[in-house]
């Protein structure tokens, strides 16, 4: 069985990572995917709620497969402990792949426990758009055991931060859009700036 290994900060989740989900559904026969806390950035949103639009996303993709699901019970500081977690979810003999962004490379050689990680699963790098994949980088993480593959995919040029600081609402999907409303999230600093106001 191959399963994509797909966690991200999610804060909100974007039409891109609806994109990137869509895609890795047909390529795996199943994409367990959650809402995590990165110990590198800072999240504005509790973990709850990112889970919560996670599943709003994942509702909204028609997967021919039916083979998405938020597997929130994986999320951990430490994708190693996500993987043992995984481990005991589907097994030893599963194929594991790892998917981030490209704008994780740079971070991953600090990851915890990076070679024992790499050395059980393999890593599927989306391109994003800003992030260009440096081949330095991409030697250093082989060297560390890494399994690259690069996926044909480009994700979408947006992201959670820009809908953060910019406010840019088209990002988002309009499940996603109504949840932030009900919950009054990311109530904006100065309206002046901002094009998606929820003060």
């Amino acid at each position: 069985m191959r399963i994509a290994l797909f966690g991200t900060s999610a804060d909100p989740p974007t039409a891109g990572h609806q994109e990137i989900l869509k895609w890795l559904s047909e390529g795996y026969d199943w994409v367990a995917v959650w809402a995590a806390d990165n110990p590198f950035k800072s999240h504005q949103t509790a973990l709850l709620h990112r889970a919560a639009m996670l599943q709003l996303l994942i509702t909204d993709i028609k997967a021919p497969q039916q083979n998405i699901a938020l597997e929130q019970e994986l999320s951990s500081l430490r994708t190693l402990e996500t993987l043992e977690k995984a481990k005991v979810r589907w097994g030893e003999d599963a194929e594991y792949t790892l998917v981030i962004g490209s704008d994780l490379l740079n971070q991953l050689p600090r990851w915890y426990h990076v070679e024992d990680l790499l050395h059980q699963v393999k890593l599927l790098v989306v391109p994003r758009p800003g992030y260009p994949i440096n081949e330095s980088v991409l030697e250093g993480v082989r060297n560390l055991g890494g399994k690259i593959a690069i996926a044909s995919l480009t994700g979408k040029d947006v992201s959670s931060t820009a809908f953060r600081t910019q406010g840019n609402i088209e990002s988002l999907t309009p499940l996603v859009v109504a949840y932030i409303h009900q919950q009054h999230l990311y109530k904006c600093q100065d309206a002046s700036k901002k094009r998606f106001q929820l003060c």
